[in-house]
């Protein structure tokens, strides 16, 4: 009996990731089909991303990127659309933009002494003098197993940089520090 259930925790481990990963992927094809009232499984998300990367191919041309800056400008002057539409466009800028910020793993000392305690994040900002905070950086540091977190303000003298991939500490830290994808030798940085 012990070796049935240890055989099926096993495959529970194998299947229970992927069945979940299936099923919302599943999920997510169907639920762009039915915004764009397309019967047909999967077509949706074509016509998805094929609209998507259009729009960006035309964003390279100077008259199209004319118009959008316009629309931006206004979008971002709008009462409350502005909140949102600024709010998506800088998280979005942040991940995959040009203007990429967790692209600088950090570790961040909190505490002194016996309490000390150091907190993995990425340094979003290297100068806050337009807050008053002269010396002082800004530490994302993101929730496990959410794209939450917070933002640390902390001595620049506090934060030492990470000498791994951005990706891999985003995934570490996201996962609660169960995932290893960085390589073991790593060490920080001075």
């Amino acid at each position: 009996m012990r070796r049935f259930a240890n055989y099926f925790l096993r495959g529970l481990l194998i299947t229970a990731p992927a069945a979940l990963t299936f099923y919302l992927c599943w999920v997510a094809i169907r639920w762009v089909d039915s915004l764009l009232g397309i019967g047909i499984p999967g077509l949706g998300l074509v016509l998805a991303l094929t609209g998507v990367t259009l729009i960006g191919a035309l964003a390279s041309n100077l008259v199209t990127r004319t118009l959008l800056a316009t629309a931006d400008q206004l979008l971002a002057k709008l009462p409350f659309v502005r909140l949102l539409y600024t709010s998506i466009k800088d998280l979005l800028n942040a991940f995959v933009g040009e203007k990429r910020r967790f692209n600088r793993p950090v570790r961040a000392r909190i505490g002194e002494g016996s309490a000390e305690v150091y907190v993995l994040g990425f340094l979003t900002s290297e100068s806050l003098g337009h807050l008053g905070l002269a010396q002082q950086v800004a530490v994302y540091v993101p929730f496990s197993y959410s794209m939450a977190g917070h933002i640390l303000i902390l001595p620049a003298d506090r934060v030492l940089p990470l000498a791994v991939d951005s990706a891999d500490a985003m995934a570490f830290i996201v996962s609660g520090g169960v995932t290893r994808t960085a390589k073991p030798d790593h060490t920080p940085a001075a």
